[in-house]
């Protein structure tokens, strides 16, 4: 495997990209690298060079909608592909900080109101994309446990596929939650567009409620805020706990991910597979953040 910062630079190189002093901002799903001029690279796992191409063009389109989105370089051959990976280019952020509940449903009262134009693309919102990866390679679960979550993956896919009617499809954001639609001193930006779809609005109102109703990071009367600015509730909805589950089981293979980099974070993993077998009593679990 390529290192990040062999990937970095040859991509700057390519591309004629300054990357003197380049500075890692952060490297989970994806690795993250400060450059001189305000640039920051984004360089994918290996296999995502469709997907960075769309992120481009969410970018764009947003801009061109008046949405405030992090900007992609313009006049560059971007994505570009190296040992699989593919680098993208960006306008680095000023200050920012997450944003506040009603910023973060305001945007997505906007961006679900949008009609994407057929020549963006939009693929369909996957919202088991990567589980079945994730669930093989969690180390950190012994084999009954993966067989479970196997099991449980897969009542979720067939439960998905017969979710009853609820709001319009419309373009969502696939990961929405106030590290990814930020506050600056210019207001709202919209960052991380890997999840970019088309879809039930309600995925991106579940990522917001399971702080609430799974978590109780959000109390009920900023609950009750979201829901006011947005102009829906979507726990009333009959398909919301499939959503929520689709959701809770996303958080917990994630953990069981970073544990194979990070093995403090063994213990979570452990903690948040027990609670969705239903081993740690009802909702609301606290779950520690996994970085």
């Amino acid at each position: 495997m390529t290192p990040a910062s062999d990937v970095l630079l040859t991509a700057c190189r390519t591309l004629g990209v300054d990357s003197t002093g380049a500075e890692l901002i952060r490297a989970a799903e994806n690795t993250l690298y400060r450059l001189p001029g305000g640039v920051v690279a984004r360089i994918t796992r290996a296999g995502q060079f469709e997907t960075a191409r769309k992120e481009i063009r969410v970018s764009r389109w947003l801009q061109q909608e008046g949405i405030p989105v992090v900007e992609a370089l313009p006049d560059l051959a971007q994505p570009i592909e190296v040992d699989g990976h593919a680098v993208t280019f960006w306008r680095e952020l000023p200050a920012h900080r997450e944003g506040s509940i009603q910023q973060v449903a305001d945007v997505l009262h906007r961006i679900h109101a949008l009609q994407p134009p057929p020549e963006l693309q939009l693929p369909p919102l996957a919202p088991f994309v990567r589980l079945h990866q994730r669930i093989a390679e969690a180390t950190v679960f012994g084999h009954s446990d993966r067989e479970w979550l196997l099991e449980h993956l897969t009542d979720l896919e067939q439960r998905y596929a017969e979710l009853p009617a609820g709001l319009p499809a419309a373009a969502v954001h696939g990961d929405a939650w106030g590290g990814n639609i930020v506050d600056t001193t210019s207001g709202p930006v919209i960052l991380d567009l890997e999840r970019f779809a088309s879809g039930p609005p309600e995925w991106d109102l579940t990522s917001i409620a399971v702080d609430h109703d799974t978590f109780a990071t959000m109390t009920a009367q900023e609950w009750a805020t979201f829901c006011h600015q947005y102009g829906h509730d979507v726990t009333e909805w009959p398909g919301y706990p499939v959503l929520r589950a689709a959701r809770e089981l996303r958080k917990v293979t994630f953990a069981a991910q970073m544990a194979t980099q990070h093995p403090q974070l063994e213990d979570q993993a452990l903690y948040r597979l027990a609670c969705i077998k239903g081993e740690r009593g009802d909702r609301p679990w606290h779950w520690t953040p996994v970085p």
